[in-house]
């Protein structure tokens, strides 16, 4: 599992934050006094948020230390705790929770399918499952992070024959979001042309960690000094839609028991 990718809130990093975090204030609605486990949560800097909305939320992640660290920084948020556990299974009592949310997550797991299935028997019957994750056909490059990403037809089909009530929608962004991207998808097409044959596709993912790292930073702060509007992008410039979805950045997955 290569989950290593963590939240990085330095102002290059913008745009990337409030998309990942567009998420989270929209599942705020559907926490509301409700018990709540978020899935994947790194150092809780969403699952806090959920948090406020909710009864309980317990957040979960596979790094002890990470948990430790989430702990001690929201010590103070006395509905709010953290545990570590790899996933699939889920360390939850059938029928115990009521939304499960999980952003940015799941492209991260071999066994999807199963962690699907995991969601739910944790879900109370009527509960829900929110999870977000990058469409594939708008992917440039491989992320070595990631184990797989997803088309809307894959997805659709995996959560389908979990979940006999699914929705599907794709995140955009409005003309400021799809202008930097645009700028980013030059960026790296740029850098790709570097390896013509595609061999950073077959190689050990291991080996681009580092090289990938290096890239994707130097490439953000370049688009924070030649994009003026990098800084100003905020959560409200992204949406949710159901039309042209290949053509939206992520994924999300709607699901009820």
């Amino acid at each position: 599992m290569f989950d290593r990718e963590r939240p990085s809130f330095e102002d290059s990093n913008n745009v990337t934050v409030k998309r990942c975090f567009f998420a989270y204030e929209y599942a705020s609605e559907y926490v509301k006094n409700k018990i709540t486990a978020d899935i994947g949560c790194a150092d809780g800097y969403g699952t806090q948020f959920l948090a406020d909305y909710s009864n309980k939320t317990t957040g979960v992640d596979y790094s002890a230390e990470t948990v430790k660290i989430a702990n001690e920084k929201h010590k103070n948020k006395t509905n709010l705790n953290f545990i570590s556990s790899s996933v699939p299974p889920l360390p939850f009592e059938d029928n115990s929770m009521e939304v499960i949310t999980a952003f940015q997550f799941i492209e991260h797991i071999e066994d999807r399918l199963g962690f699907i299935k995991e969601v739910k028997r944790v879900l109370k019957p009527g509960g829900t499952f929110l999870c977000s994750t990058p469409n594939i056909k708008m992917s440039i490059a491989r992320n070595p992070f990631h184990v797989h990403e997803y088309t809307f037809d894959e997805m659709k089909k995996e959560a389908g024959s979990v979940f006999d009530k699914i929705e599907l929608y794709g995140v955009q962004g409005n003309s400021k979001v799809n202008k930097y991207y645009e700028d980013n998808a030059k960026w790296a097409k740029k850098i790709l042309k570097l390896d013509p044959l595609g061999i950073h596709k077959i190689l050990p993912a291991s080996w681009l960690v580092i090289p990938y790292n290096w890239l994707t930073s130097l490439m953000r702060k370049n688009l924070k000094e030649t994009n003026s509007t990098t800084l100003e992008i905020e959560t409200n410039d992204f949406f949710l839609t159901q039309e042209n979805l290949d053509q939206t950045w992520d994924i999300f997955l709607k699901a009820t028991k």
